[in-house]
C-alpha cells in the first residue's frame, strides 16, 4: 500500500537534513517575510500530513498561543521609538514592541508546526538508523522519548475510561473526590511508564543493542532521487547561509523597524527559502498527481 506522504519514503538522511535546515532557519531568521513563508509552509504541510485534525488543533490551541505570546511582549518590553500610548504603570506602549511580540509568536507557532511534521515523517526507526552506530544510547533515548508521548496519551485514555466505568474518573464526585481520582490515575500511569521502561531496556539488552559489531536490519536505500533532493536541500541551505552572512536577510525591530525588503538579491533569498520550505509539499502533490493519473490504468 502506498504511503500517503511520498516524502516520508525518501532516505532518512534526506528527511533529517530537511527538517534540520527548516527548523534552524525558522529559529534564526526573524525577517517578517521569512517568518510568513515558514509559517505558511509548515501549516500547509502539517495539514497535508494530519488532515483536518491539524486545522482544528491550529485554531483551538495555536491561535490563542499566538495571541497570548504577542500580548506578553509589549507588557514587559517597552523599547522602540514609536509610542502609541502609556500604560497605567507609566511605561510606554510602542509599535516596535507589539510587532516584535507578533514576530516572536509566529516563530514559536511555526517551530511547533515543523516539529509536528517532523514527528510524522521522522519515525524512531529512522532516527536510530541514522545515529544508532554513532550515538547508540542517546539515539535510543531520544527515539523512545518521542515515542513515549503519544503512547502515554493513548494509555491515559484507556486508564481513564476504565476508571470511569467504576465511577472513579476525574469527572465523578466532588472536588476532593476528583483530585483523589486524578492522583490514582496518575499513580497508575507512573507505574505503567516505569514498567514499560524496564521491559524496553530488557528487550534491547537481550537483542544486544549497543554491543560492538552488532548488525542492524535496514530497508532504506539511498538512490538517485534521494541524491538529487539532498543536493537541492544543501544548495538551498548554503545559498541562504551565504545570503544571511551578507546581510541579505537583515531586519531589526529596535529601536525602529529597519531591514532589507527590496533588491534582487534579497528577493532571490526569499524565493530560495520558499523553495526549501515548500519542497516536501510540492513533491507530495506531484506524486499524488502521478498516482491519480496512473490509477485508472494501473
Amino acid at each position: 500500500m502506498r504511503n500517503k506522504d511520498a516524502f516520508s519514503g525518501c532516505h532518512p538522511a534526506v528527511n533529517f537534513t530537511y527538517f534540520f535546515l527548516v527548523l534552524l532557519c525558522s529559529m534564526i531568521f526573524m525577517h517578517p517575510v521569512c517568518l510568513l513563508i515558514s509559517l505558511a509552509c509548515s501549516l500547509s504541510y502539517s495539514i497535508y500530513l494530519n488532515g483536518a485534525r491539524a486545522a482544528r488543533f491550529s485554531l483551538r490551541y495555536m491561535l490563542p498561543l499566538l495571541l497570548l505570546t504577542a500580548l506578553i511582549n509589549p507588557m514587559f518590553n517597552h523599547e522602540g521609538v514609536t509610542i502609541l500610548a502609556y500604560l497605567r504603570s507609566g511605561n510606554p506602549l510602542t509599535l516596535e514592541s507589539i510587532i516584535y511580540g507578533v514576530a516572536a509568536a509566529v516563530m514559536l507557532v511555526t517551530v511547533i508546526f515543523w516539529f509536528s511534521c517532523y514527528n510524522a515523517v521522522m519515525t524512531s526507526d529512522k532516527f536510530v538508523y541514522l545515529f544508532g552506530r554513532v550515538i547508540p544510547a542517546l539515539s535510543l533515548v531520544f527515539s523512545m522519548t518521542l515515542r513515549f508521548v503519544p503512547r502515554f496519551k493513548a494509555q491515559a485514555k484507556i486508564v481513564s475510561s476504565a476508571q470511569k466505568c467504576i465511577g472513579r474518573d476525574v469527572t465523578n464526585g466532588g472536588p476532593l473526590d476528583r483530585l483523589k481520582h486524578g492522583l490514582t490515575i496518575l499513580s497508575i500511569m507512573t507505574t505503567w511508564a516505569l514498567e514499560n521502561a524496564i521491559e524496553t531496556a530488557d528487550s534491547m539488552r537481550s537483542r544486544g543493542y549497543g554491543l560492538k559489531g552488532r548488525t542492524a536490519f535496514s530497508i532504506y536505500r539511498f538512490d538517485r532521487r534521494d541524491g538529487y533532493m539532498l543536493g537541492f536541500f544543501m544548495a538551498c541551505g548554503v545559498y541562504i547561509a551565504a545570503g544571511a552572512a551578507s546581510h541579505g536577510l537583515y531586519w531589526q525591530y529596535y529601536p525602529r523597524l529597519k531591514g532589507e525588503l527590496g533588491g534582487l538579491f534579497t528577493l532571490s533569498l526569499f524565493i530560495v527559502y520558499l523553495a526549501l520550505c515548500s519542497a516536501p509539499l510540492i513533491f507530495d502533490l506531484t506524486e499524488d498527481r502521478k498516482w491519480k493519473y496512473l490509477g485508472p490504468t494501473a
